[in-house]
């Protein structure tokens, strides 16, 4: 019981030594780039650990991972399931839509070459050699 008190004691310590260094990192970066390229006041130890929470929350998220213990989707690949679901001629029109979609659509290599497939024969090179 003891060791598990040392543990969590440790791990408190650890996290407030590591809020503590990163609040002074904050805090030295700031006063040293944000003046002079900003015209920015300088700031203090406790507006720097509180931006540091300021932008965990605004950016950070909540430490949820996403993992199945929150709901996430982690171990589920739902586009893997839909294609292992689709029959060879569902996939065929799938593949056919997403090359037209991706790569043939209306940015695509078709509109910059035209319609004509690229498939080369040995005759093209040959006209170009002939020419």
């Amino acid at each position: 019981m003891k060791r598990k008190g040392f543990k969590i004691a440790g791990i408190i310590l650890l996290v407030i030594a590591a809020g503590t260094g990163f609040s002074f990192a904050v805090m030295l970066l700031w006063n040293a780039l944000m003046p002079s390229i900003f015209g920015l006041g300088i700031i203090g130890f406790w507006q720097a650990l509180g931006l540091l929470v300021l932008s965990r929350l605004l950016f950070g998220g909540h430490g949820h991972h996403g993992g199945r213990k929150f709901g996430g989707m982690r171990d589920k690949n739902g586009i893997r399931e839909k294609w292992m679901s689709m029959t060879p001629e569902e996939r065929k029109e799938f593949v056919e839509k997403r090359k037209e979609n991706m790569c043939g659509g209306r940015f695509g290599r078709r509109r910059f070459f035209g319609n004509k497939d690229f498939d080369f024969d040995s005759t093209d090179f040959d006209k170009k050699d002939n020419e």
